[in-house]
């Protein structure tokens, strides 16, 4: 009697869950999907390999959904989601669901309610206190510090030069994570001289297993994951992280009592003349309030979302570019030239006046962010039915993956050479895009990057001193570069970035 109950209960629960849900289904009958979605399953079984196979299943739908009309739906069980490469609906999705999808609560559960991943209502008061903070005159104040930071990479890979490949991931988190914890925090790790800095270990192994919970659903509820080993090595790290950033706030709070004991409110300035030597940390104490602002909570928030988002981002897009010019020696020689013509021989390091001078570096840098963008999807909640502008309807209860890697590729808006490395086309007189959400490798719209510049700033001036030094070789490549990538919650190479350094002739 009581199993003839149970399985009646489980029955009316299914029809109860699917009478709810009817108008969904409707909606989502009449948007194309799949030819692999199975029953019951969907995509599910798509999604189940390696991080390098899960990516390539979600480039295989991205191209998918340009041949129809820029939007996929793809069924993950009960959960239904839509790819979406075409920039007029993604501009309409990019204002109107600015909610993050579900699976970034395994983020979460590092950063907290950091800018990029906080529910709507905490992230509109948090992104006010952020925007001036990265103000392009606060921003171009890190300049000493990257440029700093760059020499002492050139510096360390003089021990790698023409001793074959090197495996270049390891020496570009070193240097970003350098580079953030002095502009994030005002401290130094020294992880460039100290692979083995605390820090450091703790943050490379949380995000692995972060990546690990997305891609593993047996891994997701959170009942579930406490069973399993990797739950006491992910408690441990995040304490680790959370100590360490939380040592630095508590440190920063006395400096801060300290000087104002010292120093009288008449005789402080806080012009931007003042911020050239001031961390992030201190912009944001001073901008939300002083004492009265953010809790220490939430600037342990703020702090690791900047840490995590400023290392792996530049660090990958470094990454691919060096892979780029060692694949296209010609465009390699040209850049060489350019920094030639504003360098000479000389090593003195690179200034802030230097990065205007620089155009094809420019070019070369966004056409690598065009091609691998190191996020290559955004997924949105879409809480209410949302009319697109080509005419379907996402439904209420669905998600809609943004394609970013699809978008960047897509012949309507870049031409039939759409896969093809071209720096030139970057050019002002061939730079004419049809719709302005065809280019984002920063996101776009209300919750985009607004680290931006900070992180262009970073690639710059490494990329200017690595090929300054150090000729890149590698495996040259055909019209369109193949990078063997994976998905580890940013796109990353799989062979992490392996080239061969030689040094420049003038630089022996």
């Amino acid at each position: 009697m009581f199993l003839w109950l149970l399985c009646l209960s489980i029955a009316l629960c299914m029809i109860l869950f699917k009478l709810k849900r009817r108008l969904l289904h409707r909606l989502a009958s009449k948007i194309p999907g799949s030819d692999d979605e199975l029953p019951f399953i969907g995509l599910a079984h798509k999604f189940t390999g390696t991080t390098e196979d899960i990516l390539n299943s979600l480039q295989k739908y991205s191209y998918e959904a340009m041949k129809k009309n820029g939007i996929l739906r793809g069924w993950l069980g009960h959960i239904l989601y839509f790819i979406v490469v075409d920039p007029v609906d993604i501009e309409v999705l990019l204002k109107t669901s600015l909610e993050k999808d579900d699976l970034h609560r395994f983020i979460r559960n590092v950063i907290g309610n950091g800018g990029i991943f906080a529910p709507v209502p905490i992230w509109r008061r948090r992104r006010k206190i952020m925007v001036p903070a990265f103000s392009p005159k606060i921003v171009g104040t890190f300049m000493e510090i990257f440029s700093e930071q760059s020499e002492k990479l050139v510096t360390i890979l003089s021990e790698c030069a023409g001793k074959g490949e090197v495996t270049m991931e390891p020496y570009l988190c070193r240097y970003t994570l350098d580079s953030v914890c002095e502009t994030t925090m005002g401290i130094t790790i020294n992880a460039q001289n100290n692979p083995d800095a605390p820090f450091l270990k703790a943050l490379k192994n949380m995000l692995n297993l972060v990546c690990e919970r997305i891609f593993h659903l047996w891994l997701q509820p959170e009942w579930l994951y406490k069973f399993f080993s990797q739950y006491t090595t992910h408690q441990k790290f995040l304490k680790e992280i959370q100590d360490f950033v939380d040592e630095v706030i508590q440190k920063k709070r006395r400096e801060i009592k300290k000087e104002k004991y010292l120093k009288s409110e008449v005789d402080r300035n806080f012009g931007l003349s003042n911020y050239k030597t001031r961390s992030f940390l201190d912009l944001l104490i001073e901008f939300s309030g002083g004492e009265n602002g953010y809790t220490d909570l939430e600037l342990r928030e703020e702090i690791i979302t900047l840490t995590v988002a400023g290392t792996d981002t530049s660090a990958v897009s470094i990454g691919y570019t060096l892979k780029l010019l060692a694949m296209y020696p010609k465009v390699q020689d040209q850049l060489y030239q350019e920094l030639l013509d504003v360098f000479g021989t000389s090593d003195r390091p690179i200034v802030k006046e230097d990065l205007s001078k620089l155009k094809y570096l420019e070019r070369v840098v966004k056409e690598s962010l065009r091609l691998f963008p190191p996020v290559p999807f955004i997924i949105r909640k879409v809480l209410k039915d949302i009319l697109l502008p080509s005419g379907r309807i996402l439904p209420a209860g669905s998600g809609a993956a943004i394609s970013i890697w699809g978008l960047h590729r897509h012949p309507k808006y870049w031409g039939p050479d759409a896969e093809i490395f071209d720096p030139d086309r970057f050019l002002p007189e061939r730079f004419d895009l049809k719709h302005a959400c065809s280019y984002m490798p920063f996101s776009s719209g209300p919750r985009n990057c607004i680290g931006y510049q900070y992180a262009l700033m970073s690639m710059k001036t490494a990329l200017s001193a690595i090929v300054r030094r150090y000729k890149i070789i590698g495996e040259e490549s055909g019209p369109v570069p193949q990078i063997k990538s994976k998905i580890d919650i940013m796109m990353k190479a799989v062979d992490d970035y392996k080239i061969c350094l030689e040094k420049r002739i003038e630089y022996k």
